[in-house]
């Protein structure tokens, strides 16, 4: 399968990089037209694949760049537009940059998640137009249109999370004549067809494609997606805040909160659950934590165990990307990733499943790493963090101090040298791989996880029930899955207090894969969140003495305009009738 997926984006992408027109047209190189690539199995299928090329794009952290289409200078992904991480730095403002210091406006605002996922809608539309009269099996045929459908949902979602309602165009096909009437529908609309896409599609899928067909879409995939945008409708931006006013306030949400929508949310992530499909992978052997990271790096993909919690991957085939992205300079790194901050480190509670805070947690300031939750380690590297020196090399800590230790002085990893924040980030990042080597590991990214689907139940349940025993299962589960001794609550929570935990259970579990952005903004605490100083750590060691001090990195300004993304300018001034977003 992932052969297969790989010939197909390495042929699709020479043949989609043309403009779409161009290709679907006659040409006096290709001589391809719409009848000629769907009437052949092999153009199909490419064509079929390409809409995969895509998926994970949103999630990407390396997704905001210069736009050079070659050699890319990237700033990070979503984690740099949140109070995740630091955008890296490079020599042009981009739009994770300007979410960060409250700038962003419909005139610079990256157009990709516009363009990419209504390139792709339409894409989606082709293929099913067309899938008559492609020389598939039958039984294919209905693999194929159910797998488009969901990609169709997929897309719908990923625009209406960063934008609200947008326009629907059902199965249209639009030519580059055709006038489009850019109307936007409503938020409630938009909900309520992502949800039928996701139920249709999932009626003629196997529940989880393994071993050959791995990476294939599965009726669990549907239904984890129908899950998380049923939470999004649930939450408090969009349960009848009132957060826009008219003409946009069906556009933006519903207009009357409806507690029953946590009900349904619930219910659609319990029936992912009840798949029995999906396990978290425990294992803390040799240490906690280790099914943690073995969940994003796994070589096997025929094992069942080792992708036991994954849904939904953009699949790729083995490099090095996040690596050359997140680690160190010294390791080859630091070629486009964001630097994570101090405060979310903090967020982060102690192995004994004790907020930092506590004062019966063992926190030590002077030695703030030891016996820290193991995700920890597992997503983020620190000063004295141990991982390869170079190909082939010895595991051996890295120097992010200030001063002279060991005889050794401050290096090209220094905090305010080779990062911002005196951190790195270490998730899906291989032990034995080297940006600066030749040793690749699997470069697959998870775009829907289990834990992910724990969380949305254990979310929706509590804001509807309250914290029943199923909420402390949902979220014990995933503190033993994390390593955490003991893994569980405490009893006679409040519904108040579940609250708290799960959203930072969400915040440790889900950092650096693209949630945090959306989460702050669809609980409406952005305001908060994202308006505040942002801070790093400087540890500065002479001789056998050290000092941990938290220093500020940025301010970080929001408006209330920055619930919703802009819908780009370019769009807005050739479509009078496509309504703005609020307060831009």
């Amino acid at each position: 399968m992932r052969r297969i997926i790989l010939l197909a984006v390495v042929l699709g992408s020479m043949m989609l990089a043309c403009q779409e027109a161009s290709f679907l047209d006659d040409t006096q190189t290709t001589n391809l037209n719409e009848g000629t690539v769907f009437a052949d199995s092999t153009y199909a299928t490419q064509f079929f694949f390409g809409i995969f090329e895509d998926i994970g794009f949103d999630s990407d952290p390396g997704r905001f760049s210069d736009g050079n289409t070659i050699f890319p200078a990237r700033s990070g992904g979503l984690d740099g537009a949140s109070d995740e991480a630091e955008p890296r730095a490079i020599p042009f403002i981009t739009t994770n940059v300007q979410f960060a210091t409250g700038t962003v406006n419909s005139v610079i605002v990256s157009k990709d998640a516009w363009d990419v996922c209504y390139r792709n809608i339409r894409r989606t539309n082709l293929f099913l137009k067309h899938l008559d009269i492609t020389p598939f099996q039958p039984s294919l045929k209905t693999q194929l249109a159910s797998e488009t459908r969901f990609l169709r949902a997929w897309y719908y979602a990923i625009l209406l999370k960063h934008y609200g309602g947008i326009p629907l165009i059902g199965d249209t096909v639009y030519g580059a004549t055709d006038k489009i009437i850019a109307i936007r529908n409503t938020y409630q609309e938009c909900v309520d067809y992502i949800v039928s896409e996701c139920d249709q599609a999932a009626v003629n899928l196997i529940t989880r494609p393994v071993a050959r067909d791995h990476g294939r879409i599965g009726a669990g995939a549907c239904k984890a997606l129908k899950a998380r945008v049923l939470l999004y409708a649930a939450s408090p931006l969009f349960n009848g805040s009132g957060f826009a006013p008219a003409p946009l306030t069906e556009i933006l949400g519903y207009p009357a909160a409806d507690p029953n929508r946590w009900k349904i949310a619930a219910e659609a992530a319990q029936a992912v659950i009840s798949l029995n499909a999906y396990q978290l992978h425990v294992n803390n052997s040799p240490t906690p934590g280790e099914g943690f990271y073995e969940e994003f790096v796994a070589k096997d993909f025929q094992s069942v165990n080792a992708h036991s919690g994954l849904i939904l991957e953009r699949v790729a085939t083995d490099g090095n990307y996040e690596e050359r992205l997140w680690q160190p300079p010294s390791r080859g790194g630091g070629q486009g990733g964001a630097y994570p901050y101090h405060d979310l480190v903090n967020a982060f509670g102690m192995a004994n499943g004790k907020a930092i805070t506590d004062a019966t947690s063992g926190y030590d300031p002077q030695n703030p790493y030891a016996n820290r939750d193991p995700r920890l380690d597992n997503s983020i590297n620190h000063d004295q963090s141990i991982m390869p020196a170079v190909l082939l090399g010895p595991r051996v800590a890295i120097d992010i101090f200030l001063g002279n230790y060991q005889g050794r002085l401050s290096g090209q990893d220094a905090v305010r040298a080779g990062t911002p924040t005196g951190y790195y980030v270490n998730k899906m990042v291989h032990r034995v791989v080297v940006a600066n080597g030749f040793i690749e590991g699997p470069a697959s990214r998870p775009l829907i996880r289990y834990a992910e689907v724990l969380l949305n139940y254990a979310e929706a349940k509590n804001e509807f029930d309250g914290p029943t025993s199923e909420v402390y299962a949902a979220i014990e589960a995933i503190r033993e899955r994390a390593g955490l001794s003991p893994f569980t609550l405490p009893a006679g929570l409040s519904k108040d207090a579940m609250r708290e935990i799960i959203r930072n259970e969400r915040r440790v579990e889900l950092a650096f894969e693209g949630h945090r952005f959306f989460d702050v903004r669809r609980w409406m605490i952005a305001d908060q969140t994202e308006n505040q100083t942002m801070t790093g750590m400087e540890v500065v060691r002479n001789g056998s003495s050290a000092s941990f001090n938290v220093f500020n990195v940025r301010k970080h300004n929001f408006r209330e305009a920055m619930y919703f993304w802009p819908i780009p300018y370019s769009e807005t001034a050739k479509s009078p009738e496509l309504l703005q977003n609020p307060y831009y």
